[in-house]
């Protein structure tokens, strides 16, 4: 690096090329992946997001993972935020309904209310 325009142009290219970043007209799944949500079994929830997004071929869906969500006690949790925003919370998650809620919610969208955080706290 000799000069401050390099670093700028190498800054540039890194960003281009982070598809994570492209987030713009996406719906989102986002995966609760601290300690507490791979101890509820996080990891096998995340991965049947990934294979059922990839296996439909959905390119309008990225699947990426977060940190602690802060209600540890409803783990594994997602999020699906679709291109408007709109965010749907769903808890006590396995890869089977992982599997529904890509079918259903991001498919044919129409929610998994019975999956939702709503729902687990009656």
């Amino acid at each position: 690096m000799k000069s401050v325009e390099e670093l700028k142009a190498l800054r540039e290219k890194a960003l281009k090329e982070l598809s994570i970043r492209d987030n713009e007209n996406k719906t989102r799944i986002v995966v609760g992946m601290a300690t507490c949500g791979i101890a509820a079994g996080a990891k096998p929830v995340m991965n049947a997001f990934v294979e059922e997004v990839a296996k439909r071929n959905i390119q309008d869906v990225t699947v990426t993972m977060t940190g602690c969500v802060g209600i540890c006690r409803l783990e594994p949790i997602a999020d699906v935020i679709d291109s408007n925003g709109e965010k749907t919370t769903y808890v006590k998650l396995t890869p089977e309904k992982a599997r529904r809620i890509v079918a259903e919610h991001i498919v044919n969208k129409k929610p998994v209310i019975e999956y939702t955080i709503g729902a687990a706290e009656k």
